[in-house]
């Protein structure tokens, strides 16, 4: 059991409730607010006569962004946060930054908070770069001398040297966030709390970001790292938290909890049967039995990730005899781009199931969400059946590949065969 002086976190019970749909109320003149106390009795007797109660009358809705979260992190640990959008992962760092009340609970930090929440989180528009430098560095309770000795690295980082007496409202999104992650990361403080920091800027920056990360983890500070890339979460974190619906569903070693939260991030849509011909997707000609794509090792429920080789299953029952037909594969990635076409050989069918088969070696797919349309082909001419968005599924993409991790550029990413030598010597 750990005891306080080895604390840098510790949450218990913690809730958040917010109220939506509810109308903001303006400001009123004494004459309406007089008007609106003397007809209220009315209206509430006529609300009960209508059946409704007050509470039905309300169009607010209550709603639990944070439900009974318990968990302590020791000082020098940095534990990562996952979870879908929406599952309170913000909120929780919100909280721990005294930004947010909550509402039952409760969380105590013990230590120094430094927080880049969203880009330029605590900026005011209207100062410099180099006085909002100060500024954050006084609400982080540091002298100015300690601010100054930090103020050429944070230059240095942000990468703003022309820009750093020119009020922030001038700067670009990029300029914004170098300098806010700058502040964050180099005022030394004792708790970092980041939240999606990789979803903004160019790679160099990503790369800067995560490595900064890396050594305020290795000066034994405590770092609370919300982040989609589960890439780069597992690289600095060997522990993580995982959000969902507001709750805390799982607490602990990072590759274990990633795995079971992608596993069901996984899409719906990966197995689709049908059973019976006279209802299944088709026509006089043919009907779909079952589509579904898995892994190669017969393992549907794993994850499926750049490196495995996948397989997708077709069924179908020709109702017309001897007719010549194939199967022809489109896929397409989520922002709606073709990857590819793939047909099978047209032959003769007889009526009865038939299932094609069509292989995807490992290491050719990008990460992503894919989606495939399958048509049904006679003579290998005529489309006959048309499906798309017959299967949605993700590919997941899970080592660290040298110092990036960062997606790759490309529709696809084949492993192609690479060999490298000297020819040559100075």
């Amino acid at each position: 059991m750990p005891t306080s002086s080895d604390l840098a976190i510790r949450v218990f019970g913690l809730g958040k409730q917010y109220r939506i749909g509810a109308s903001r109320a303006r400001y009123q003149t004494f004459r309406e607010t007089a008007t609106e106390a003397l007809a209220a009795p009315f209206r509430k007797a006529g609300r009960l006569l209508r059946g409704r109660t007050d509470a039905a009358a309300g169009s607010a809705e209550l709603i639990w962004a944070l439900k009974d979260v318990s968990f302590e992190i020791r000082r020098g640990e940095i534990v990562g946060v996952i979870g879908h959008n929406g599952a309170g992962k913000s909120t929780l760092l919100r909280v721990l930054s005294r930004i947010t009340e909550p509402t039952a609970g409760r969380a105590e930090v013990f230590g120094r908070v430094g927080s880049l929440l969203e880009v330029g989180t605590g900026f005011h528009p209207e100062l410099t770069g180099r006085e909002n430098v100060y500024l954050n560095g006084a609400i982080l309770g540091m002298k100015r001398a300690e601010i100054e000795h930090k103020l050429d690295e944070i230059v240095s980082f942000a990468e703003i040297d022309k820009f750093l007496d020119t009020p922030v409202k001038h700067y670009s999104s990029g300029m914004y966030l170098r300098l806010a992650f700058a502040v964050a990361a180099h005022l030394e403080p004792e708790i970092l709390l980041v939240d999606e920091v990789l979803a903004v800027g160019d790679a160099a920056f990503q790369r800067k970001c995560l490595g900064r990360i890396g050594t305020v983890a290795d000066q034994g500070r405590t770092v609370l790292f919300v982040s989609h890339n589960m890439t780069a979460l597992q690289t600095l974190c060997r522990r993580a938290l995982w959000l969902a619906d507001g709750a805390l569903r799982e607490d602990g070693e990072a590759k274990t909890v990633v795995a079971n939260y992608l596993r069901t991030a996984m899409s719906p849509v990966v197995d689709r049967i049908w059973t019976d011909p006279a209802t299944a997707p088709g026509n006089s000609q043919v009907r779909l039995a079952r589509a579904r794509v898995r892994s190669a090792a017969e393992t549907p429920a794993d994850v499926l990730t750049v490196d495995t080789p996948l397989v997708m299953e077709f069924e179908y029952w020709p109702l017309v005899p001897d007719l010549a037909l194939n199967l022809s594969l489109v896929l397409y990635n989520q922002e709606g781009l073709c990857i590819l076409n793939s047909t099978s050989e047209s032959e003769p069918v007889r009526p009865g199931l038939v299932r094609g088969v069509c292989h995807v070696p490992g290491g050719f797919l990008n990460d992503g969400v894919y989606r495939v349309r399958l048509l049904i082909v006679k003579d290998a001419s005529v489309a006959i059946f048309d499906f798309d968005e017959l299967i949605v599924f993700e590919i997941f993409d899970l080592e660290r590949r040298g110092n990036w991790f960062g997606k790759w550029v490309g529709v696809v990413r084949p492993s192609f065969q690479w060999t490298t030598r000297q020819v040559a010597s100075s």
